[in-house]
């Protein structure tokens, strides 16, 4: 769940985000570091977090439910993560997935010695890969997709360590980012279609691997590349840098909605800015869909660059008519409905002054469920506002995802349910417009989608899914009864 985002309910009216990871060797106090990059990660899981360290003859770990600041609250406990190797995860779980025997770092001590493995993503066979593990006497010990890799790795007949990890990554679907530790190194590696991000830096000697540049801005280490679809690397304790691209050539797809909302907007993915991408979708919104207001209002955090884009382009003036209140906890807390909407009746409040008698224009990141983009509606009009005009930085969400967004299933998305105008009556909107998938293409560099080929996983808008979607497929048809796994991003 993304901490900058307004109404943080557990309606499942947001896309929760799916998972951050780090890793750092090479540096003294690698988890103080990887603590502070696992900080600049927190908007990408917010349930629970984990670091694991190595100091050249022990591993050690720490894992807790909550916020890093909470978990890793003083130097004292990160002091007992001694090493110049770690790597971290701040995790968000579907429904029946808390406790820590799923928090990452996952450990195992394998025939080569321990390893240790941080993923973001999803398996889209995890549980056909389960099925086979456990009638072959494997057991299991968190309800985690990742823990299948680490089962495949130990079954693997292949001598080397690094070959059994390419062997068993071969039998995998879906998305990932790994960051792997060994005695002997650290590996990072995307799939083949790089869905999920994963980027390189350094600070000194020492080699990171992160989520998002911003976790590299953080620590005050320099960029060095993204790591590329389907490149596996391995990083000695020495510094040497070892590429290695075991699955050929692939077109690859990386997942659009990082543009939309799961990436900071300090942060640069694919080569481009988060927020001047996100800006620009405004910009692309203002050309598709004007219309005639007063002002112009985001739904704050996450629509106020797409605001600012669409602003400038329409001329409408933009104004904070949504004041946020830093200080309120999240409202999930709170058991009952009533208590819950009062939760988001104080975490956000409209600027009446500025809204009544206006003509507004609303912009929000992404509507799924519809029901807090209602509450929005009802917010501004109960403030006095004479239109209110919704406007959506993204595409319908009309698919859910498989590759580690934890989106509701595919009859409860609003987009799937109704049509544009059936949406807008549904959120008590004056009028609401979507910008095309071709105009997000556009504010993301590209000339417009290429159906034949296209350029990022975008399944969420148009269910064009990149890789087979096992699991989904035999749920559907079960052949004979499937053992559960929590998907774990």
């Amino acid at each position: 769940m993304n901490i900058t985002h307004p109404f943080l309910d557990d309606d499942g009216d947001k896309l929760r985000e799916e998972c951050g990871i780090f890793g750092v060797i090479g540096a003294k106090d690698a988890a103080a570091m990887c603590a502070l990059g696992l900080h600049a990660l927190q908007h990408r899981g917010q349930e629970a977090v984990g670091i694991v360290s190595y100091d050249g003859k022990e591993f050690y770990a720490r894992r807790g439910i909550g916020h890093v600041a909470q978990v890793f609250s003083d130097n004292t406990i990160l002091s007992e993560l001694p090493g110049s190797m770690a790597s971290g995860h701040v995790r968000y779980s579907t429904t029946g997935g808390q406790g820590l025997r799923n928090v990452q770092p996952l450990h195992a001590d394998l025939a080569s010695g321990g390893f240790t493995i941080a993923h973001n993503g999803n398996i889209s066979n995890a549980m056909a890969l389960k099925h086979v593990l456990v009638s072959k006497g494997a057991i299991f010990h968190s309800t985690s997709d990742t823990e299948v890799i680490i089962h495949l790795i130990a079954t693997s007949r292949f001598p080397r360590l690094l070959d059994k990890f390419v062997d068993a990554l071969r039998m995998v679907e879906g998305a990932y980012s790994l960051i792997c530790m060994t005695p002997k190194r650290m590996v990072a590696c995307r799939d083949p279609l790089g869905i999920r991000p994963l980027v390189m830096g350094k600070f000194g000697d020492a080699v990171i691997f992160a989520s998002e540049t911003v976790a590299l801005d953080v620590v005050g280490a320099d960029f060095i590349r993204e790591v590329e679809p389907g490149e596996l690397v391995e990083v000695t304790p020495d510094g040497t840098i070892i590429s290695h691209r075991p699955f050929g050539k692939v077109s690859p797809r990386p997942c659009i909605f990082e543009h939309v909302y799961f990436s900071r907007p300090d942060s640069v993915t694919g080569g481009r800015s988060v927020y001047e991408v996100r800006k620009q979708i405004g910009v692309e919104l203002a050309r598709e869909a004007p219309v005639e207001a007063d002002i112009v209002i985001p739904v704050p955090d996450s629509g106020v660059p797409a605001a600012i884009g669409y602003a400038a382009e329409s001329g409408i003036p933009f104004e904070l008519g949504i004041i946020r209140s830093h200080y309120v906890g999240r409202t999930f807390i709170q058991p009952e409905d009533g208590a819950r909407h009062a939760d988001v009746k104080r975490k956000h409040n409209a600027n009446r002054a500025l809204v009544a008698g206006k003509r507004i224009v609303l912009i929000d990141d992404s509507i799924v469920r519809g029901t807090t983009s209602m509450k929005i509606v009802q917010m501004m009009r109960d403030a006095g506002a004479k239109e209110v005009h919704f406007r959506v930085a993204s595409p319908p969400t009309e698919n859910s995802c498989f590759y580690g967004v934890d989106t509701p299933e595919r009859n409860k998305l609003l987009a799937a349910r109704m049509d544009i105008q059936g949406m807008a009556e549904f959120i008590h909107a004056d009028s609401l417009a979507f910008v095309s998938i071709d105009g997000l293409y556009r504010a993301v560099g590209e000339a417009s989608r290429d159906d034949a080929r296209p350029q990022y996983c975008d399944a969420c808008f148009t269910g064009d899914y990149p890789t087979r979607l096992t699991d989904m497929e035999e749920r559907e048809s079960p052949a004979e009864p499937m053992l559960p796994v929590d998907k774990v991003a």
